[in-house]
């Protein structure tokens, strides 16, 4: 997930989409898969609907743009005029905000303030007992720790997250079943929330994309196919395409996410919150399947 500030909206899975992508394709250290050699027994129903779903939310219902939305926020003396984006308006009032979470309520006016003048440490500004939010003043924190799997803040972000998707949530939805696998999926971008929010329990920058849910997928795939052959691009100074095990793939990918900048604004630790729970129910199912199939002792 991408932590989205006030000045750029950059991206979420290291290795895929940036918001200025071609620099991205430059580093040294990323992954792109392009295909598995893992065939599904029946179609991705559900993969295809949360691909389908998160593009819509970009196109149809996310604002665009540089243009800015003036917002009044009353003080005790005066008015004050304020300005975000469209874009960045529609993302504090919709997107999961660590600090919201950990106090239960969203932003304040005082806090808002704050942010609008470029302090992203605005969290806990004010006594306590200051006005509330009177911009986003129906907005659900705990809604927004599910919204915000499907807000994206660029189209290369939310293109590379729908590659991984694609390729890795077929064969899990294929294993689950298609209503655990979706709940499976939701259930990882909640935890990969908490897990950043835990990290970072002040911030108020909002927290978008579908990659916690996605990591979560990744961790399930890496455990229950770890010999499955994954066709990628690795960038390690120039574009090497190889055919790699899944294992080798998913374990670079993993690993990269503790060598991040933090001035890349991507939020690590809810991929690896992600990962991990989804290696951990991979290992659940795997030995569920185990119990399955071994053999029933019998009595002479």
């Amino acid at each position: 997930m991408t932590a989205v500030t006030a000045a750029d909206c950059c991206g979420l899975l290291r290795g895929t989409a940036a918001g200025r992508f071609p620099r991205s394709l430059a580093r040294v250290g990323e992954v792109i898969p392009l295909r598995d050699d893992n065939p599904t027994r029946r179609r991705a129903v559900v993969t295809f609907a949360l691909v389908l779903l998160n593009v819509a939310v970009f196109v149809l219902l996310q604002p665009h743009g540089d243009t800015k939305a003036v917002i009044k926020l009353p003080t005790e003396r005066h008015t004050e005029i304020v300005s975000f984006s469209p874009e960045q308006a529609f993302l504090f009032g919709r997107a999961a905000i660590p600090c919201e979470l950990i106090r239960r309520r969203p932003l304040r006016d005082v806090e808002l303030r704050a942010l609008a003048r470029g302090n992203s440490s605005a969290c806990g500004i004010g006594a306590e007992g200051a006005a509330r939010n009177r911009v986003f003043p129906g907005k659900s924190v705990w809604l927004a720790a599910l919204t915000s799997m499907f807000l994206h803040g660029s189209w290369w972000h939310l293109l590379g997250n729908m590659l991984f998707l694609w390729i890795f949530g077929d064969n899990i939805e294929d294993r689950f079943g298609r209503v655990p696998y979706l709940g499976f999926y939701l259930l990882s971008g909640v935890v990969a929330t908490l897990a950043h929010t835990l990290a970072a329990p002040s911030s108020t920058i909002p927290l978008v994309g579908a990659s916690g849910a996605i990591a979560g997928v990744m961790g399930a795939y890496l455990v229950l196919y770890p010999k499955v052959r994954i066709r990628t691009i690795i960038f390690l100074g120039i574009p090497l395409p190889l055919k790699i095990p899944a294992w080798a793939m998913l374990t670079f990918w993993f690993v990269s996410q503790f060598f991040v900048s933090p001035t890349e604004g991507v939020a690590w630790m809810a991929h690896v919150g992600g990962f991990a729970f989804g290696a951990i129910i991979g290992f659940f199912v795997r030995s569920r399947a185990r119990e399955r199939l071994a053999p029933v002792p019998r009595w002479s």
